[in-house]
């Protein structure tokens, strides 16, 4: 496989774009950012309350399930962090 040259292009280990979310929930991107970022740098990142006061996944998947805007500003910090990591990985071999 070509090694990507730009956050568009990343692909997952499957080869999928990882911008379409293929076979990717949301409690996994959630799961994924907050191992990543823990929940104070999230809500740094995106300011939503259930980031905020007393988080959990539980709390913050049903806000998330019913808001769109806050959904969509999730996975697009979701699609923009494993963009970089597929691209960092992809640059270091």
């Amino acid at each position: 496989m070509a090694t990507p040259t730009n956050l568009s292009d990343a692909r997952d280990e499957s080869g999928h774009l990882i911008r379409e979310l293929h076979g990717v929930t949301l409690a996994q991107i959630l799961e994924y950012l907050v191992a990543r970022y823990d929940w104070t740098e999230l809500d740094r990142r995106i300011r939503i309350n259930c980031f905020a006061v007393s988080p959990s996944i539980k709390s913050s998947l049903t806000f998330l399930r019913r808001t769109p805007w806050a959904r969509a500003k999730v996975e697009e910090l979701y699609i923009h962090t494993r963009s970089e990591e597929v691209l960092r990985k992809a640059n270091s071999k």
